[in-house]
């Protein structure tokens, strides 16, 4: 159950970084109004505090395990949301990186 609440807040934080971000982007970059960045960075300050309900105590693991989950999040994000096609570079380096999230978080550990 621990490692399926922790997936769940990941997908939660990606969804709040990404999703804010792309706020930002779409209120700056494509125009659309100082509401649009607004509303991004309200969900890049909730993103932070999603990443503190991690049941993991360690605040540089479960950053740098967050790094896979943003990088896959990312890509699924532009395929959605803006079109974007990734390549199968793309895709295996999403696939190393949520590898790389199953060994930093979920691997055994002595301690």
């Amino acid at each position: 159950m621990t490692v399926v609440r922790s997936l769940a807040l990941f997908v939660l934080a990606a969804l709040a970084e990404i999703g804010g971000a792309w706020l930002v982007w779409q209120g700056v970059r494509e125009q659309r109004g100082w509401l649009w960045a607004l509303g991004g960075i309200v969900a890049l300050g909730a993103y932070g505090f999603v990443a503190t309900l991690q049941p993991d105590a360690h605040f540089g693991r479960v950053l740098a395990a967050y790094g896979g989950i943003f990088v896959a999040g990312s890509l699924l994000w532009g395929v959605l949301l803006d079109g974007y096609r990734p390549d199968r570079y793309d895709l295996l380096g999403a696939v190393i990186c949520l590898l790389g999230v199953a060994v930093i978080m979920y691997a055994p550990r002595s301690n």
